[in-house]
């Protein structure tokens, strides 16, 4: 690059692995939702005034943001030697002016209500301040054209075949630099792992001892609608969380906290996976529907609200399991007792407080067994009293562990991990199952 001519740097996709006005739209919605939403309503149709609007309401952390190491390391370089390095963004220009003067950079380029730094109007603010090919330029999207075609030479991120075409073209001396996202790090966003709890939508079909094939196939729909469901707003959860993650040892290193997938990216993977899951819920039954919308609502405020209230976070996880098995009976049509509800919903409730309701999920467990429900499936219920022996292990163990610290973060991926805890339940399932006169039936004893 000519060393006497200014390097310019677009801030958003090319200096950061993120957008600014995106970071600072999402952080507005996790901190102060009422005045974000507003100052979207009152900036529509102007989308200058909405970058500068955002940007100003919730700004993100300058110290935070991800930044792409080999444009900054080339900027950072430059500006030790002397060279004039420039920052220009749409977003707000105080936020820009922080962000260059947190990496020594000479200036920072902004909306401040007068210029319009997008598209050609960057191209002009450029040109004036340092004249036609004046400036060397990096960016990374078809935005900046203008801005590349009016510079001596440009540095492209990521690549783009007609882009690159054109530039040379038209005379200017291009260089490519490594840039883009991948799709494994896009799915490691959606969290798969987690679609695990999802298995909880068969309890009603393992109560009912209705193994039909037909009722299979409605349970498995309902499970990939319940994880399309759960990974749509894992998304939303993570883009509110952006900077909290950023500031954690181990969730920094989450896709959208690092910059590694871009947030609109995020934003369209969250809105056809919302869409997938209703789809699906809707040609399950308006019943399946309601219970899914319940869910997914009951998600939502937690990620905004819920779980940063002590006590209500952890029952709030508590019912969004039990919401499963209630998704479960209404996708296969079959009716979830009161008792299996009530004795669901404090084993869950048990799990994520790791406190002793142990004795509270056996009693209920063992008044379902005198119910009419439990008279008509199990023959033989003293058997199901039995059942009650390796539960209790079970629910002892977890606890325990948990009071130790050896569970993950989620008890329910833990506990669907967790060898013995699963050899228990098999125990647990294999009297309920001879109780019920299944093995009988299935093995001939």
């Amino acid at each position: 690059m000519g060393a006497e001519k200014p390097l310019v740097l677009d801030v958003d996709g090319t200096f950061l692995r993120t957008d600014l006005m995106l970071e600072s739209l999402w952080a507005g919605l996790g901190r102060a939702p009422r005045e974000t939403l507003a100052a979207v309503r009152a900036t529509l149709g102007r989308p200058a005034a909405f970058r500068r609007e955002v940007t100003r309401l919730v700004p993100p952390r300058v110290d935070l943001l991800p930044i792409r190491v080999e444009i900054a390391e080339r900027a950072l370089a430059a500006s030790e030697a002397g060279r004039e390095v420039v920052l220009v963004s749409g977003a707000d220009d105080g936020l820009i002016d922080r962000l260059a003067g947190y990496y020594g950079f000479t200036a920072g380029l902004g909306a401040d209500g007068r210029r319009d730094v997008a598209g050609e109007g960057r191209a002009a603010v450029l040109k004036s301040a340092f004249g036609l090919r004046g400036y060397d330029y990096a960016g990374d999207s078809a935005g900046d054209r203008a801005a590349w075609l009016a510079a001596d030479r440009a540095v492209v991120v990521g690549g783009r075949p007609g882009l690159l075409a054109e530039l040379q073209a038209a005379g200017r001396r291009v260089e490519v630099v490594p840039g883009g996202w991948r799709w494994r790090d896009l799915v490691q966003a959606l969290r798969p792992h987690q679609w695990v709890k999802n298995v909880l939508l068969f309890l009603p079909v393992l109560a009912a001892h209705d193994f039909t094939l037909p009722t299979l196939l409605l349970v498995l729909l309902g499970m990939v609608a319940f994880s399309a469901a759960a990974s749509c707003i894992y998304v939303v959860n993570d883009l509110l969380d952006l900077e909290a993650d950023r500031l954690h040892p181990t969730k920094r290193n989450r896709p959208f906290a690092a910059g590694a997938v871009p947030i609109g990216v995020g934003m369209v993977a969250s809105l056809l996976l919302g869409l997938l899951a209703l789809g699906i819920g809707a040609a399950l039954g308006w019943a399946f529907l309601g219970v899914l919308v319940l869910y997914m609502g009951l998600s939502l405020a937690y990620s905004l609200r819920l779980k940063r209230l002590r006590w209500v976070d952890i029952a709030t996880l508590a019912a969004l399991y039990t919401i499963r098995v209630l998704a479960g009976a209404a996708a296969t049509g079959m009716g979830a007792s009161i008792l299996m509800l009530v004795f669901v919903f404090p084993v869950f409730l048990s799990l994520g407080c790791v406190k002793r309701m142990t004795e509270l999920a056996l009693v209920v467990f063992f008044a379902y067994s005198f119910s009419e429900q439990a008279r008509a499936l199990y023959p033989t219920r003293w058997l199901l009293w039995l059942a009650l022996v390796p539960l209790a292990i079970w629910l002892i163990r977890m606890v325990i562990l948990g009071h130790r610290g050896k569970q993950d973060y989620d008890p329910i991926v833990f506990a669907l991990r967790d060898r013995v805890g699963l050899g228990l339940i098999f125990f647990a399932l294999s009297f309920m199952f001879y109780g019920a006169g299944l093995w009988q039936r299935w093995f001939g004893f």
